[in-house]
Order: structure tokens, then sequence, then C-alpha cells
């Protein structure tokens, strides 16, 4: 939500989070150019779709929320904000209250039952209380009962200007690693979430308690650890800042080991890596590292902290922005092989993919410069008929658009010609397919009089 408040007026930075406020979306946006003339508007579905956007915004090109829009406010009602300064006022009160107690915090503590929903000391040791639930009494006595051991303790909210509450097990094995003065990040009836920095080394403690049992990861982690340890997972998309790399991993099968390794098998070779997941200012983070042979070693692509920007059983949304350049990297794991990535591959395929959707321009690089701007706020709707159509909103753009086998038989090209209709005249030519999956469509054109480089990448709405 920061994030989207200065991208309004500044280049991109890095996303700063603000959990208090979550958008619903899909919200609309309008774009302007360096004068202040409006150039196009975009219909964003997904936090995701947001960041891309940001991402590929040229220096001087800015945007506005088209209000009114809807938020969800951390204790789960919907608001409705009509204009920027009804946004900023939301967000500065809740972020203002961030860390103050609600005077009924004895009462949520003391009704009903609680678990360890997330455990953080170095690393994720949600597990060490699985089965364990957690009773709090008003004379300040705990307990942790699994049904057959009982482990008793106290707990105090002090009185201060920062309250803390204070949790003492005495040294009952895992126990006492809950004996601290845990700083109150949030508290509601249904969670609460406490942690502790280190007056030695600064490190980090998390602690949050839920109202249902876990069986291992932990605030928000929990699900997320238990989902990426579960089965197999491939890649089915690497953009490698407007480069489409997927097709590197096509051979590949990743597992996950709750022993926090990482293997990718191939028929032919296997790579080990290890896996972690963190927490962070903006949220979740998997950081990735592989083991790298070589200077061009693809898997040295995959090591970072990547963002999870969504997850569930089927899925694994990861996002990198650099903290020099500010270019975006996207990383998505799926259940299910990538497919159609070039290289034999048949005409049919593509154009079932390309009919099958709605698309935009992702990204659009003139012989190295970034021409991605004008084409924002476009839907392109590609036909089975041949015919190709750009639409904004206000200007309806038609063309026709083929796919067909490359001259030499390597590979696939997309054949566009919009004739004269600025600005999707400049996509006119035999586009080389580099690669393609269901969701993204990587061309490229290298020009036969000066050998400049052309690249354009279509992503599906």
């Amino acid at each position: 939500m920061a994030n989207l408040l200065t991208r309004m007026s500044e280049p991109p930075t890095e996303p700063t989070a603000i959990t208090c406020v979550s958008i619903n979306y899909p919200i609309n946006i309008n774009i302007f150019n360096a004068t202040g003339q409006q150039t196009g508007t975009q219909t964003i579905n997904s936090e995701l779709e947001l960041l891309l956007f940001i991402g590929n915004l040229e220096a001087g090109t800015t945007f506005s929320i088209a209000f009114p829009i809807s938020v969800t406010l951390e204790n789960g009602s919907t608001v409705e904000i009509n204009n920027l300064q009804e946004l900023q006022d939301i967000i500065l009160a809740c972020d203002a209250s961030g860390g103050q107690v609600p005077t009924d915090f004895a009462d949520i503590l003391t009704d009903g039952v609680w678990y360890v929903n997330y455990f953080f000391d170095d690393e994720d040791e949600t597990f060490l209380f699985n089965g364990y639930q957690f009773s709090f009494q008003a004379d300040q006595t705990a307990l942790a009962d699994n049904g057959s051991t009982q482990v008793n303790g106290t707990w105090e909210l002090t009185s201060s200007s920062t309250p803390d509450f204070v949790l003492f097990f005495g040294s009952n094995s895992p126990f006492d690693e809950l004996d601290d003065d845990w700083d109150i990040i949030e508290v509601t009836p249904q969670i609460i979430r406490l942690k502790d920095v280190s007056g030695g080394d600064g490190s980090v403690e998390f602690l949050t308690f839920g109202r249902t049992p876990t069986t291992g990861g932990g605030g928000g982690s929990n699900s997320f650890v238990e989902d990426l340890t579960t089965g197999d997972w491939f890649v089915n998309l690497l953009d490698d800042d407007g480069t489409l790399e997927t097709c590197h991993y096509i051979n590949y099968t990743f597992n996950f080991a709750t022993d926090q390794t990482v293997t990718a098998t191939s028929s032919g070779n296997t790579v080990n890596g290890s896996w972690e997941v963190q927490n962070s200012s903006s949220g979740l983070d998997l950081v990735l590292n592989f083991q790298i042979t070589g200077d061009d070693d693809p898997f040295d692509d995959l090591n970072d902290d990547w963002d999870v920007v969504e997850f569930n059983t089927n899925l694994i949304s990861l996002l990198d922005i650099s903290g020099g350049d500010g270019s975006t990297d996207i990383l998505k794991f799926g259940r299910t092989p990538a497919e159609n990535c070039t290289g034999g591959a048949n005409p049919q395929e593509l154009i079932d993919i390309m009919v099958s959707d709605f698309w935009f321009v992702a990204n659009y690089l003139d012989d190295g410069n970034n021409q991605t701007a004008p084409y924002s706020g476009y839907t392109v709707d590609f036909m089975a008929n041949g015919s190709v159509t750009a639409d904004n909103g206000s200007q309806t753009l038609t063309g026709t658009w083929a796919v067909t086998i490359s001259g030499d038989g390597s590979g696939l090209d997309v054949v566009l010609d919009f004739g004269s209709q600025v600005p999707f005249d400049e996509f006119n030519d035999d586009w080389d397919v580099e690669g393609f999956t269901n969701i993204s469509i990587e061309l490229k054109d290298v020009s036969g009089g000066d050998g400049s480089v052309d690249t354009l990448r279509f992503e599906k709405l």
C-alpha cells in the first residue's frame, strides 16, 4: 500500500508493505505522461499485476487510482474509499495504531484456547509445539496441554508506554524458549502476534498464537511450508527482468524436503540445494540456494531471496525486485510441467494459447530502449479468424496475426500487422518465438539491416 502511494509521483523503489489495509482487486488506474496528459488506463487484478505494471513504468510516467475502490482492514471490515485523501487517512490511522494493545486484551487472551501457529528462533521451530493447546487464566496462570503432558506457566501484561506480554514456563524444554518479554505486534480475537529483539546480537524472534492447530510452519508460513514440502513442483515461469527463461527448467522436477534441502531432478542430472522461509517487512521470503556449475548455470538465476506473493496447494508465485537497478524477476512453481517451449513445437499449440484469453503488452524493448508505456491500458485479443484487436477503452485498433514455422524450420514465428495504427504499427513484423507458456509469450526480431534487436512480451490478463 505504501508502494501504491509513492508510485504516483516517484520512480520505482523497493516496495514497503502495510499489512493493516488490503486493496480489494480488481482496480482501475489512469496513466499519465510527463506533461500530465492521460495516455491510457489499466485494470489491475492482483498485487502481482500491480508490481509488474510498476516495474515497467518509464521515468516521468505516473498513474493514479480510479476511485472508488474498497479496502479490507485487519479486523475484516470492508471500507469504500472515494479519493486519495481518504486512502491516505485510513493507512495513516491503521499504521499509527500498530503495536497498541486493545483494552480488552486480557478478555481476549483468557477466552478459550490458543495454539502456537508460528515460532521462529533463527529458524522455523513451530513444530516443537504441535499438539499443544494453550489456555491463559484471569489469575495470570498459563497451561500448555497436549492431552498427556501438562506444562504450567504464568503470563503478565506489563504497564508501560509500550506494553510487553511476559511469558514464563520455567526450564521445561521447549517451552523455556517462550520465556521472554514479547513486544505485541497485533491482537484480535483470532490472533496474537508477538516479536522479541535480542539486546545482544539483535536477532529477532516471532511468536504467533491462533485459534486453530497447525502441523508446522507458522505466522502465515505454516500452510506455505506445508504446501511447499508436499509433492513435486515444476517451474512454470521464470521471467528474468523481461527475459523468459522458463524452458531452462522444463525437464526438472523439484522436491522440497522438510529438512530444508531441495533437489531438481531430470533424466540425466540432479541439482542439489537448500531452501529457507524467512519473515521480512513485506511478508514471507523463500530463500533458494542451488549448487552452481559453471558461469552460465541457469540455476544461478533461481538463487535469491524471493518475496512470496501468492501460494496455494497448486501454485507458488514469487517476486524479486533488485535493490540496485530495480529490475523485476518473477518465478512461479506449479504442479505440472511447463509446456510449449520452442524447439519442435506445433504451431497449433501456440495458436490455441493465444486465442484462449486476453493479453497485455508486458514489455517492449526497441533495440534495448524500453518503449512499453504507450501500450499500457490496452487489452489485446487474438481471434481464431486471424484478426487481432487492441482496445484501451477509448480506442480500438485492428490488425491481423498468424503463427508460422520459421523459414529454416528451427522454430515458430508470430506475424503481426496493424497497418499504420500508432503505436501498434511498431509491431508489424515476423517475430521469432523465443519461448511461450500458457501465460506468457516471448518474441524477438533481429533487423536484417543494422542488426538491432527488438523484444516483445505478451502476458495473459
